[in-house]
């Protein structure tokens, strides 16, 4: 609706044109306060400008009323132009709130560390991701989705080793010195029983098949975690090896080397990332010859932009804040557009239940599992709850409420509106496509107020994927769902002379809320 109205005043006005709702819904669905930024240029008062265009608005056929008040334009859209729309979009499901954007984006999100089943900070980016790449397709971007695979460096051989000593000590039954540093958990037992099967006991005889086991055990992790993902509707389009891309390295560090991006120090290789804002330069290769972690960040986004996209977003968790510096000096140094480059910070995630801290994984040791939540809760519900904030905010709520069957619990509200409206068509005996031509005319303010609101729902998706605020979907329906209850609880609809009119009033409320829920990965629930 908000494209239309400015599609209409542009006409008009060959300027920016803002557009805002007034809280207070008597002063129509939108008002501009473009007369305000005229009066300098047209040496006069904003509120003759506003008069003035007020009137010559006045004659499109989309406003019920066009009125000027201290400087602002309000519009009210006419009867008939919303009841066109709801028709509109009802018949036309698919389409609603859809667009076209010819540009196409490469979304990196969740790489967990292949060490270990996903854990709860995991989780909050992979569905934010995953909610961010359903909302942009639906708005016409092209959008691939990667999961960068950090299978090189210490951890890897860690989880090997962790493997191997779980491995003597637990089916050799040898007398085991363990490290300082090692994985810990069930997981670990559980992946020694597995390769005392898939090679036979013998592997943990000697410490020369550690590096067998990491690789091995490194594809079982991907396993476990592409599995947990797939839980919640989570799947990726491409997989990305960190392991593969430092072969790359020589090639990366020659590009650097001939832009005079890095010197030698202490033995070291050096970025001078501090010539685009970093606070200090960064190493990139040891005394040992061997590159850093932030090496094969360079190589990847050297390779990702060699692709072409027109735009890159990663996800990331808040404490790799510290890397974003670094990670577009080295793009700008490659000669690629650092700016093309967007960083999403995931906040941590403080999970409870019945007020009390969730209790930890005893399969995974010191952290709290994805999948123990989805099992306790449902993936429906940890999706919501993870993008119920704004990915930059810590994130804290108690699994319990999510249990409840009333308005406390925002899922079940939303879902209960949905399912709500299908058994009032059934007690009318009635399918949605009945009335889809019935003419919304001559509604009540109150009613009117419940359409507009059903109808913002591609306006809602364009803002909240446009800003990264994925909240503002969920406040969007959590809003809508609180106003149909209202309106319901207020309203007799079946068996009233208006039936037909908040039959078809109440059909473009559920596909909002159904197609809104869609975008976040959840499917609205028909029955209660």
């Amino acid at each position: 609706m908000r494209k239309k109205v400015l599609q209409i005043l542009t006409k008009h006005i060959d300027k920016p044109m803002v557009l805002e709702k007034p809280k207070d819904r008597a002063f129509g669905h939108y008002a501009t306060p473009i007369a305000f930024s005229l009066a300098k240029e047209l040496r006069k008062s904003p509120m003759i400008i506003a008069d003035e265009l007020a009137n010559i608005f006045k004659g499109e056929e989309i406003f019920e009323n066009v009125e000027a008040v201290k400087g602002y334009i309000n519009f009210k859209l006419s009867e008939n132009f919303l009841d066109e729309y709801a028709t509109w979009a009802l018949k036309n499901e698919e389409k609603f709130g859809a667009d076209f954007k010819d540009k196409n984006i490469l979304l990196e999100f969740v790489s967990a560390n292949p060490t270990g089943p996903l854990h709860i900070g995991h989780a909050r980016g992979a569905v934010i991701g995953d909610a961010l790449s359903r909302i942009g397709k639906h708005l016409g971007y092209k959008i691939i989705k990667e999961y960068y695979i950090n299978d090189a460096g210490n951890q890897i051989y860690l989880l090997g080793l962790s493997i191997y000593l779980a491995g003597r000590e637990n089916i050799l039954k040898l007398e085991t010195k363990w490290p300082q540093e090692y994985y810990r958990g069930e997981y670990i037992i559980e992946l020694a029983k597995e390769a005392a099967e898939h090679f036979g006991s013998e592997i943990f005889v000697d410490e020369v098949f550690i590096p067998k086991l990491s690789t091995w055990a490194k594809d079982k992790m991907m396993e476990l975690i592409k599995a947990d993902l797939k839980r919640v509707g989570i799947e990726f389009d491409t997989f990305v090896s960190e392991k593969e891309l430092y072969e790359k390295w020589p090639k990366v560090l020659e590009v650097l080397e001939e832009a005079g991006a890095v010197y030698h120090k202490d033995g070291k290789v050096w970025l001078k990332s501090t010539q685009y804002g970093d606070e200090k330069d960064r190493v990139v290769v040891r005394e040992d010859g061997r590159p850093t972690y932030l090496a094969g960040d360079i190589i990847y986004h050297y390779e990702k932009f060699k692709r072409g996209y027109d735009r890159y977003i990663n996800i990331w968790g808040a404490d790799h804040h510290g890397y974003i510096a670094r990670v577009k000096a080295a793009i700008r140094f490659l000669a690629f557009d650092a700016d093309k480059l967007e960083i999403i910070l995931a906040q941590m995630v403080s999970l409870l239940k019945g007020g009390e801290p969730y209790k930890m994984s005893k399969r995974a040791g010191n952290f709290i599992l994805m999948g123990d939540v989805v099992e306790d809760i449902g993936a429906d519900a940890l999706r919501f709850m993870f993008l119920s904030k704004k990915a930059d905010t810590h994130l804290e709520f108690d699994v319990d409420l999510l249990k409840k069957e009333d308005s406390s619990n925002p899922v079940y509200y939303i879902n209960y509106a949905h399912a709500r409206v299908n058994s009032i068509f059934e007690k009318a005996g009635k399918n949605f496509e009945d009335v889809y031509d019935v003419e919304l005319k001559d509604l009540k303010e109150d009613a009117k107020n419940l359409l507009f609101i059903s109808l913002l729902l591609p306006e809602v998706i364009e803002d909240a994927f446009e800003k990264r605020e994925l909240q503002k979907v969920t406040d969007y329906l959590k809003a809508l769902a609180s106003e149909f209850h209202r309106f319901y609880n207020e309203h007799k609809v079946i068996g009233s002379h208006e039936e037909e009119k908040l039959l078809k009033l109440f059909s473009v409320t559920a596909l909002s809320i159904r197609v809104g829920l869609r975008l976040l990965g959840i499917e609205a629930k028909k029955r209660m």
